[in-house]
């Protein structure tokens, strides 16, 4: 039995998820973005004033990988943190003006970025390799919970 990376699901999964990284890397640099803070601002978009273990969780990254991020963010002033109305121990993560203002941009630099990966497929194909994926990531993640456990 030979292991075959060409086929092999994990190898061509992380060699598509550094090009793609990569791309998006240098889409966002003109921006000023990182592609780790434009997930964090997409996250905002959707829904401003969160607290960082809402994003931790949203984003699926380690505590200390958001906590760097967003050290980041606030020091290129694209977030403020204010206290949480609930609970004194926690903080709201909220969008700068900066940072709105960035909106239509940066997620048009994102926009093409994907659709220049999917390029090569046919609608029909985009929609269920897109399916597909989110399947497999989706069952992962539910596996590691259960590990964690």
């Amino acid at each position: 039995m030979t292991f075959d990376k060409s086929r092999a699901a994990g190898v061509l999964a992380t060699e598509m998820a550094r090009l793609y990284t990569a791309e998006l890397q240098f889409r966002l640099a003109p921006h000023g973005l990182s592609p780790a803070q434009f997930l964090v601002l997409n996250e905002l978009w959707r829904r401003d004033c969160q607290t960082q273990r809402e994003l931790t969780e949203q984003l699926g990254v380690e505590q200390a990988t958001m906590a760097n991020t967003l050290a980041r963010m606030l020091r290129d002033h694209l977030i403020a943190r204010k206290p949480h109305p609930d609970d004194r121990r926690s903080q709201l993560v909220c969008l700068s003006e900066a940072a709105r203002a960035l909106e239509l941009s940066a997620t048009t630099a994102a926009v093409e970025v994907n659709n220049t990966v999917l390029h090569g497929l046919p609608p029909a194909e985009r929609e269920l390799f897109l399916s597909m994926l989110g399947r497999i990531v989706s069952g992962m993640r539910d596996r590691d919970a259960r590990q964690q456990l």
